[in-house]
């Protein structure tokens, strides 16, 4: 999935605009600036598109566990992992308190009826044998439900 589409979807989730997104990513470690922000928020076929950075999606995921969460000073801070979807959707299971159970009902929700064990596989560490990659469609899924949870947007379910 395009770091685009994560950083759009995360946006209207978390119901921000382009200058919260600039202290989300400085929440995170990062530095990017507004008109920075603009263009990666901009959908592929529109003027002024440019593809968002890896570093710029890891820093806006921390800086929006941060903004969720907080931060915690005990903790040694967070890992700045290239954003694949695996690590998009760990983020987004800490940053939104979601619970193994809560991400099986969301995909379920979507047509995606995974079990507890191949769910739990696509939140091992890459490289362990029982890894599983998170496809696009999850991913996609999961941010659509996620947006209707929290901005309790009404979505048709698929047949």
């Amino acid at each position: 999935m395009l770091n685009n589409d994560v950083l759009r979807s995360l946006r209207y989730i978390l119901n921000v605009n382009e200058f919260e997104m600039v202290e989300i990513v400085k929440m995170g470690g990062g530095q990017v600036t507004q008109a920075e922000i603009n263009t990666y928020i901009k959908k592929e076929d529109e003027p002024g598109f440019v593809p968002c950075k890896q570093n710029v999606l890891a820093h806006f995921l921390n800086g929006m566990i941060y903004l969720k969460r907080g931060r915690d000073t005990s903790r040694p801070p967070l890992t700045t992992d290239l954003p694949t979807n695996n690590v998009v959707l760990k983020k987004l299971r800490v940053a939104f308190e979601l619970k193994d159970t809560d991400i099986m009902d969301i995909l379920k929700e979507g047509g995606f009826d995974v079990s507890k064990s191949e769910l739990s596989a696509l939140f091992r560490k890459e490289g362990h044998q029982n890894y599983k990659e998170c496809g696009d469609q999850y991913l996609r899924q999961v941010l659509k439900g996620l947006t209707a949870r929290v901005r309790g947007v009404v979505t048709k379910p698929k047949v």
